[in-house]
């Protein structure tokens, strides 16, 4: 008997039963740490085969692919591709769900042409019985050219049979020369990358230059040499993987289709491959895509309308309530003009929150975000984005914030950092204010392009469509200054259409809602409060007396005590720390056509966008009556004393649309982006460059319509 243990490895999707089964082996011997510089936990397990020969089990991270998407994924390659590792397997278990088999069989194939030994285990048997599935194990044995034992971990089944094909096991030569890449390639290529690497297996050899943190570790001469082996044979790398992966999965669709038989199944998949003629088709796919995205942005509005209305009515009755009730005193204005306002900017975006991740989790549970990410990878790849970065983008039409955090789901570090940097161009709801005051005071009402098209709704278009060609030029700029990406690819399987389970959708918005109410809530309430100490306090005498200083030095009538109180605020508001700031920064914004007052919307509106109508609204004195129409005209009929012409005249009010159509007008976004990158840098990085480009492009416009 040979004392040496056998070492073994568990590999497999997530989600397989592989941690149950490691359980079932090893019982209670197991002990868990960390792999050498990295926090991912090594879990190794020990037990006793029937002849006595020691065993020890490595649990390895789940993966769906030996290309890894993440740390742990990594470590499944670093284990296999490296003789000399300590954990290096004399075989591998290759545990596959049974009623996803089709799924799991792609890591397996890769596994196989590494040259390993392998044993497969179809592991939830059970699940095929019950949904009355049968499962021709001799047949995918011959099929894939292995060992396959049935179990049901769970249970304890198939354990005893899985020790036996261990205690039998004899190290056999491997079959390097036998593997042949599963992809197009020139033979000389071939020959010449394995002399290079000194290894014998292709696939290996490919996986060796193929995956970057693993070409990082080669030394300079064998790499640089792989390198241009590459470019001489003109190998792209990305291309060629998903060539491999069509391949694999090509020869697993013919053996699963052999081995299973699925009425059921085979049912819901010709539904499927129906709908994806059309949902999936090079022009009716997006034609269908553009008309729900229609339907759920319109729901949205629509939907979230009504309780948004009743919180901001149950919100306006709670402060006329606490008027009625308290004191007027300091703590008082605080909680009425400084912490209730905080907490409907928080509140008051919950139900369009809560509709979109609705959505989303629809489009996700039912099959069809599977089928977004598809049509748009290739769209959106030349700009340095993938197709996963499209849901964070439409999530920011609405909102940014769920937006960014949305970029989870993006694997590729340089992707999702570039989708995070350009979401907060895509046009979000709370510019609507902004853009729709502006335009009222450029464009008549009536105005409307051939008689039939109303002007005011192709202006809104043109800067939504602004917003989307922004982001995508952006997202290429990254591409071209973060440095060569690692290779990205999309693997991703295409399940069946089916029935939302409406618990996880209810679970998803709740989580969804929670997180941005606990998160960017409370930064939202902070900048509100400390916006409010700014505008409530002053360095000199004239806020403190301004009653006194408006009579005396000015001559203003105070018997009007509406009128005078009006007045009051305006100066009030003019000679505080936020007024005195905006009379600072008016050098710096007069060649962009501002003055102080709109200075100090701007920074008022880096709390929330829309804060600037309401900012207007304060500045001009207009009795609480924040209608659009009344701010319009209060800011139509704005002189500059110097020159006797409008405020707000075209050139301006272009020049505030794409300011506002540019700029980092939200320091919550900012927040946001901070957490997900854990990092100041990039969120400092991407305020300065928006606001660079933002008055940059404001200039232009001033400059150009002057």
């Amino acid at each position: 008997m040979d004392n040496t243990p056998l070492k073994i490895a568990l590999v497999g999707n997530p989600n397989t039963g592989k941690s149950t089964l490691f359980n079932q082996l090893t019982g209670l011997k197991q002990k868990v740490g960390n792999y050498p510089g990295i926090t991912v936990d090594k879990k190794l397990g020990f037990f006793d085969l029937p002849n006595g020969r020691k065993v020890e089990v490595l649990d390895l991270p789940g993966t769906y692919s030996l290309y890894p998407r993440s740390k742990d994924e990594e470590l499944v390659m670093d284990v296999f591709s490296n003789p000399l590792n300590e954990h290096y397997p004399d075989i591998i278990l290759v545990i596959a769900d049974a009623s996803n088999l089709r799924r799991n069989l792609l890591v397996f194939e890769q596994i196989k042409d590494l040259g390993l030994h392998v044993l497969l285990v179809v592991n939830m048997i059970d699940e095929l019985e019950k949904s009355d599935i049968t499962l021709d194990l001799k047949s995918l044995e011959v099929q894939l050219e292995v060992k396959a034992l049935a179990t049901n971990a769970r249970k304890g089944v198939g354990v005893s049979a899985i020790k036996k094909e261990l205690q039998e096991f004899t190290a056999q030569p491997t079959r390097s020369n036998k593997v042949k890449l599963p992809f197009n390639y020139n033979s000389v290529w071939e020959k010449e990358l394995k002399e290079v690497l000194g290894l014998e297996n292709p696939y290996l050899a490919w996986h060796w230059i193929a995956q970057p943190h693993l070409r990082r570790k080669l030394a300079e001469s064998p790499k640089q040499k792989a390198e241009n082996l590459s470019r001489k044979f003109n190998i792209n790398i990305s291309r060629t993987i998903s060539q491999e992966i069509v391949n694999r999965y090509q020869k697993i669709d013919k053996v699963v289709d052999t081995c299973i038989v699925d009425t059921q199944k085979l049912r819901s998949t010709q539904r499927s491959e129906k709908l994806d003629h059309i949902l999936l088709h090079k022009y009716w796919g997006f034609a269908s895509l553009l008309l729900l995205l229609f339907l759920m942005f319109q729901s949205i509005f629509t939907w979230a309308s009504f309780p948004m209305d009743i919180i901001d009515e149950g919100l306006s009755n709670l402060n006329n309530w606490l008027a009625n009730n308290l004191p007027s005193n300091f703590f008082f204005d605080l909680i009425t003009q400084g912490v209730l306002p905080g907490i409907s900017g928080i509140l008051i975006f919950i139900p369009q929150i809560a509709l979109l991740f609705f959505f989303i989790a629809v489009f996700e549970e039912s099959g069809y975000m599977a089928r977004v990410v598809y049509l748009m990878d290739k769209l959106l790849r030349p700009f340095g984005l993938n197709g996963k970065s499209v849901v964070p983008l439409i999530s920011g039409y609405a909102c940014a914030i769920p937006a960014v955090m949305a970029t989870r789901s993006i694997e590729n570090v340089k992707e999702r950092l570039a989708t995070m940097l350009v979401v907060p161009f895509m046009t979000c709801s709370a510019r609507l204010p902004v853009y729709t005051i502006l335009i009222a005071l450029i464009v008549p009402a009536s105005a409307t392009i051939f008689g039939i098209f109303n002007t005011h709704g192709i202006l809104l278009l043109g800067l939504y469509f602004l917003a989307a060609v922004t982001a995508l030029i952006s997202g290429w700029v990254l591409k071209k200054t973060l440095g060569k990406a690692d290779d990205s690819f999309l693997i991703m399987e295409l399940p069946d259409y089916k029935m939302p389970r409406w618990s996880n959708v209810g679970l998803t918005m709740l989580q969804k809602t929670k997180s941005f109410v606990f998160g960017a809530g409370k930064i939202i309430l902070s900048i509100s409060i400390i916006l409010w100490l700014l505008s409530s306090f002053g360095p000199s005498d004239k806020f403190y007396n301004a009653e006194a200083y408006l009579v005396k030095e000015k001559g203003v009538d105070s018997t009007n005590q509406k009128a005078f109180e009006q007045q009051v605020a305006s100066f009030k508001l003019e000679n505080s720390f936020i007024g005195n700031i905006g009379k600072f920064i008016e050098p710096a914004i007069k060649p962009l056509g501002y003055d102080w007052k709109i200075g100090i919307s701007l920074l008022t509106s880096f709390a929330a966008r829309e804060v600037f109508v309401g900012t207007m609204a304060t500045i001009y004195s207009l009795d609480g009556d924040e209608t659009e129409s009344t701010i319009k005209e209060k800011m139509a009929n704005d002189i500059v004393q110097a020159t006797g012409e409008k405020r707000f005249s075209l050139a301006t009010c272009i020049s505030l649309l794409l300011f506002y159509a540019f700029a980092m007008q939200c320091m919550s976004t900012l927040a946001i982006v901070k957490k997900e990158t854990r990092s100041w840098k990039w969120p400092i990085i991407q305020f300065i460059a928006m606001t660079l480009l933002a008055y940059v492009m404001a200039y232009i416009g001033f400059k150009t319509f002057s």
